[in-house]
């Protein structure tokens, strides 16, 4: 008995097993034990006599009562534990037997010091382990352990959902592009007015421009200004070649870990609210950010520890259009995947939709400040019509500041001190700087990229400088000024033209072709004769000889607003150097449509609208404006016939097309239609000699190759010029 005695008796071995927790108060000799998971442990009786056992709510122990061996696989417990500490790191597993009967001892999931086996195994009666052989005078009931896992740190949760290069001050954003003092004065004097007006009612800032426009630059000069005036909240920004920083899920974990070091009220907060939800992450943005950030706000506010008129308010939001749908796990930058994109306008229109309904439409102090392209989410909701078109305050970049004497300062600084590197001041004249402004087209990427090609360490800036002036694709040149502009107008084109093919009913169209049949006659228009002027034609009459809907447009360059708008009714570009990379192949590459392809297809659309046209031939009226045609195509119906010829003349690979034309009744309409086009056509009127020259000449080259199908053309060709005196009458 005695070398019994010396042995821990079960309740400490139990006691000690969880001892790594939290402690907890010391357990009596007769403390009811509460676990988790119920244990029920039956003492086996000393003597047949004894009744069976049966549940009671405490352990009854007496004094001195002799410990049974443990089971062999059972490890002893380390001296320094103490006997009544309760371990809450580990959770027991239910006590079973083994098939012979035999007491079964759970087995940690974690892993514990190796242990020595007792001697002997329990005894067993019948199928209940015995855990006192001899013992007499107690019972062992309803034996339940309950064990809440306090292991979870909400707070530590929190940061591994967080992306910290995502901050404004993070060491990956280390040298961030931004203003210098003197420039974007009047934009950056706007944006720190509004932020700091805490008395207007609009509290959401959306700043829009194309790309390279310098939002980024802003943002970031922003954040720094009011980092200074002690006002500054959260930031996040996003950057599509940055996996960590790219989707949208980051986003109210970020902003609520930086609101949360404001104060350590609002950090237990969050914690709590993970704790209680380990995975909100995978929720709503509108319930993280009601979790995350309203509700421990506005736990903050009423305990009246901290003066909320004082709490950092601002909080900034950068390249929300460079969110992606899924975390990227491509390394291709040119890799779009539809769908992705699909999902990330969703995300973005789903962010958008939580700051209204959580912040805006609540009585937080937040001022929010975000800056995009103007992409599909945004601008949607910022047009009439649009859930935040009345409570947001919108700065269109590109169109309300004119940023050219600002990249004047910009170059003019830093060729000065390019100047003072090499020894010479005089290495560039004011005329390059201009020349360079006026390239920009009031990008401040262009600059910004010019700058850092020619400031490159190990090269002579004047001899890239006059690479920049001479740069021509054609010119067999290693060098590429312009890379970082065509890697970031391949990826823009590259999305947009897989998320308009994906679409069911754009089926069979180039997105590529029909963004060039819009481009040339709004750049610099077809080289089609010295004779004519430049092809222009307003995009719906363009959608329509293309085969489309009359407002095609707006879907064809939905996802290109950052690069291009429509004015009256005409295509512009933002860029002159987009415009520069669309023409040269050199730098589009797989994205280049030469012009001559895109007049083939034009000319074929002229051919089939003319074929098409619903009329009846034999009863024409004597004015082209009485055509029974609605309007969009009766203009095109005339642009079609004007235009035929000098594109034909162009092209020399639709014979069969011509053929096929020609056998369809295609010139004898023409010979209905062209009296009454030409009395209301002045352009027609004062053309007419040189646009029949050039069929006639279409006519003479076809000769060779479908002797009987341009000997059809010259016979109208011959009969038009006879009539068309009379057609005036």
């Amino acid at each position: 008995m005695a070398s019994e005695s010396r042995k821990p008796n079960i309740l400490s071995r139990v006691l000690s097993r969880f001892s790594k927790r939290k402690s907890k108060p010391a357990v009596g000799v007769h403390a009811p034990i509460q676990f988790e998971e119920s244990l029920t442990v039956a003492a086996a009786p000393s003597s047949s006599s004894r009744p069976p056992t049966h549940s009671v709510p405490n352990i009854l122990l007496p004094a001195g009562s002799s410990i049974p061996p443990f089971h062999e696989s059972q490890p002893p417990i380390p001296q320094s534990r103490s006997e009544n500490a309760v371990d809450f790191s580990q959770r027991p597993a239910a006590m079973s037997t083994h098939p012979d009967g035999q007491y079964d001892p759970p087995r940690p999931t974690h892993s514990f010091p190796a242990l020595r086996p007792y001697e002997n195994p329990p005894e067993v009666q019948g199928a209940t382990p015995s855990f006192f052989p001899g013992a007499s005078g107690f019972r062992i009931q309803d034996f339940n352990v309950n064990v809440t896992d306090k292991s979870i740190d909400g707070w530590e949760l929190l940061l591994k959902h967080t992306a910290p290069n995502a901050l404004h001050d993070s060491r990956v954003r280390y040298d961030a592009p931004k203003c210098d003092e003197d420039t974007r004065v009047e934009v950056t004097g706007e944006i720190m007015d509004w932020i700091q007006d805490r008395a207007s009612p609009q509290r959401l800032l959306c700043m829009t421009g194309a790309a390279g426009a310098g939002k980024s630059a802003l943002q970031q000069t922003i954040a720094e200004r009011c980092t200074k005036l002690d006002i500054l909240s959260a930031t996040f920004f996003v950057s599509s070649a940055d996996p960590t920083r790219n989707t949208i899920s980051g986003i109210v974990p970020t902003i609520a870990y930086q609101i949360g070091l404001k104060h350590d009220a609002i950090r237990s907060s969050v914690s709590a609210a993970v704790v209680h939800d380990p995975n909100i992450f995978s929720r709503s943005l509108q319930s993280q950010m009601d979790a995350l950030i309203v509700r421990p706000f506005e736990s903050l506010r009423r305990s009246n520890q901290h003066a909320i008129n004082t709490f950092p308010y601002a909080i900034l939001i950068d390249g929300l259009d460079e969110c992606k749908g899924e975390p990227s796990v491509n390394t291709d930058p040119t890799h779009v995947d539809v769908d992705d994109r699909c999902r990330a306008e969703d995300q973005q229109a789903e962010l958008l939709a939580a700051l209204k309904l959580c912040i805006l439409d609540a009585d937080l102090p937040f001022r929010i400040f975000i800056a995009s392209r103007p992409e599909w989410a945004i601008r949607t909701a910022l047009e009439p019509g649009g859930h935040l078109h009345n409570m947001a305050y919108h700065i269109q970049l590109s169109d309300q500041y004119d940023a050219s004497a600002d990249m004047r300062r910009y170059l003019q600084r830093r060729f000065e001190a390019i100047g003072l590197r090499i020894g010479n001041l005089k290495w560039y004249n004011e005329g390059d700087i201009e020349t360079l402004v006026q390239a920009a087209s009031g990008q401040f990427i262009y600059v910004a990229t010019v700058y850092k090609y020619i400031s490159e360490r190990r090269a002579s800036p004047t001899e890239r400088l006059k690479i920049v002036f001479a740069w021509t694709p054609r010119g067999g040149q290693a060098t590429r000024p312009f890379d970082a502009l065509d890697r970031l107008y391949t990826n823009i084109l590259l999305g947009a033209r897989n998320a308009y093919q994906a679409v069911d009913s754009h089926q069979g169209r180039d997105f590529l072709l029909f963004l060039r049949a819009y481009h040339i006659p709004a750049s610099r228009g077809f080289d089609l004769s010295s004779n004519f002027s430049t092809f222009m034609v307003q995009a719906g009459v363009l959608s329509t000889l293309l085969g489309l809907e009359t407002w095609a447009q707006e879907s064809l360059f939905s996802d290109l607003r950052s690069l291009v708008s429509f004015e009256r009714g005409r295509l512009h570009l933002y860029h002159k150097s987009f415009s520069d990379f669309l023409e040269e192949e050199s730098r589009s590459k797989d994205l280049f449509v030469p012009e001559s392809r895109v007049v083939t297809h034009l000319a074929k659309c002229f051919m089939q609208h003319i074929i098409e046209c619903p009329l009846d031939f034999n009863s024409l009226p004597f004015e082209w404006k009485k055509l029974p045609l609605p309007e969009p195509q009766r203009r095109s119906l005339g642009e079609a016939i004007e235009d035929l010829p000098l594109f034909l003349r162009k092209t020399t690979t639709l014979d069969d097309e011509v053929a096929g034309f020609t056998q369809k009744g295609g010139w004898q309409k023409m010979n209905d239609l062209l009296p009454p086009l030409y009395r209301s056509s002045g352009w027609l009127t004062n053309t007419f000699n040189h646009w029949i020259d050039h069929l006639g000449q279409f006519a003479t080259d076809l000769t060779a190759r479908k002797p009987e199908v341009a000997a059809v053309i010259s016979d109208f060709v011959e009969k038009w010029r006879r009539e068309q005196r009379g057609w005036k009458a």
